[in-house]
């Protein structure tokens, strides 16, 4: 791996980690459905840089979690932050305005 490559993995990694820390923060300060759902969305995507990062040093195989061949996995995490955070903004938008 070359410095770009590195740099470009050591950036996304720490912050990565410190949206996820801020996450678990205001979740720790807040009860509210939609923003629970965008936390669990940084949460779940912040595993997702982790599980890419093991897979680029090479730790975890690229095997990992695959059914029929379809790594179930790798799709979930990529695509598990789209939908909770989704999910969240429709719980916002449904809220009833005051008047």
């Amino acid at each position: 791996m070359d410095i770009a490559g590195f740099s470009q993995t050591a950036s996304h990694l720490l912050l990565g980690a410190f949206a996820t820390f801020c996450a678990i923060l205001l979740w720790s300060r807040t009860r509210d459905m939609a923003w629970t759902f965008v936390i669990i969305g940084a949460i779940v995507s912040y595993a997702d840089i982790v599980l890419t990062t093991l897979r680029g040093f090479g730790i975890l195989g690229e095997d990992l979690l695959r059914y029929r061949g379809i790594p179930v996995l790798q799709i979930a995490l990529a695509d598990l932050p789209l939908l909770f955070s989704g999910i969240g903004f429709l719980v916002a938008v449904s809220r009833k305005r005051q008047p």
